[in-house]
């Protein structure tokens, strides 16, 4: 994230973006954890989505939107925004798998 170093995105858990089959989705990093409203798009002939999102940060209901696209075969790059706040951009790789 732009905004943030590492240390501070990872503050609670390590940061994430999550996009589900259905169109929805999780964030989670400093202290925000939100749900996504996703709608595929595409940009530049790369597919991708853009997404409402609401959380929390510090128990304070928090809101925006944002976008991520495809770069490459896996790894993805966007933006997230607060409605009224901070906005960042963002590049990110798949975690590998839980055991």
């Amino acid at each position: 994230m732009s905004e943030w170093d590492r240390d501070a995105i990872d503050l609670v858990e390590p940061g994430f973006i999550e996009f589900t089959e259905d169109g929805a989705g999780e964030l989670g990093f400093i202290v925000v954890r939100g749900e996504l409203d996703c709608r595929p798009a595409e940009r530049d002939g790369r597919a991708g989505v853009e997404f409402t999102w609401a959380g929390s940060d510090e128990g304070d209901e928090v809101s925006g939107r944002g976008w991520a696209f495809l770069v490459g075969d896996a790894e993805i790059e966007g933006h997230l925004s607060f409605h009224f706040g901070n906005d960042t951009s963002f590049r990110a790789e798949p975690s590998p798998p839980s055991r």
